[in-house]
């Protein structure tokens, strides 16, 4: 039988140019918002905390630091 990783959400490492699969799944859910990110869409992250982001604008807000 074969396993599928469809709707399953993907453990993933993130590196500064690209990320590595730990764990199989179709996506992973943005560390603001809860969004489903599809893996293929997948382009924001924060390597140093290991989180995803569903755009450029969320990560440039999660990231900016604290007045």
């Amino acid at each position: 039988m074969l396993m599928s990783h469809a709707d399953r959400a993907a453990k993933v490492h993130y590196m500064a140019n690209g990320f590595r699969i730990l764990s199989p799944g179709d996506h992973v859910l943005c560390a603001a918002t809860d969004a489903r990110i599809p893996l293929e869409d997948l382009r924001y992250w924060d390597v140093a905390t290991q989180r995803p982001f569903a755009s450029a604008a969320i990560a440039a807000q999660e990231m900016a630091p604290a007045r």
